[in-house]
């Protein structure tokens, strides 16, 4: 099993709003960067561990636990010319752009940026890094616990 930080803006898709989706389900569409990408086309696993972050928001931080909850597929936003994610160089026959679809395990109270920055056991986490903006990155198993520590049990 692998874990994942995943960044989402929450006035486009909230913790909240994957908790109202049926089955508590959403495909995780519209990424736009390589590296995102390739995270989710070749390294994630149906099961991997999901840190759901809000971010460019008031109060960025991890907002809740989810899981990978299919293999990668094609994002169909791509194709889309109503889409702000339409890609109009990407064919269906060869499309650059996947996703995969994110299952919440449960929502937390908020882990805000600042009590991350402030715990020593995070110091490492890509998220907390100068200059990072990727919206996917790994997470190792230690920072994975260190965060669930630092969250209030089930």
């Amino acid at each position: 099993m692998a874990y994942w930080l995943m960044k989402s803006e929450p006035d486009e898709c909230s913790i909240d709003d994957l908790a109202r989706a049926p089955g508590r389900k959403l495909p995780w569409t519209g990424v736009r960067n390589y590296q995102a990408r390739n995270f989710m086309r070749d390294d994630f696993r149906p099961g991997d561990g999901v840190l759901f972050y809000h971010s460019s928001c008031p109060q960025p931080g991890i907002a809740g636990l989810a899981e990978v909850a299919s293999a990668a597929h094609t994002d169909a936003t791509q194709f889309d010319p109503a889409s702000p994610y339409h890609d109009p160089a990407s064919k269906p026959e060869a499309p650059r752009w996947f996703g995969v679809d994110v299952k919440l395990v449960r929502k937390t109270p908020l882990l805000s940026l600042a009590a991350m920055r402030a715990a020593p056991s995070l110091a490492t986490m890509r998220v907390l890094q100068r200059g990072n903006r990727l919206s996917i990155t790994p997470v190792t198993t230690a920072e994975w616990r260190a965060v669930l520590a630092l969250l209030p049990p089930a």
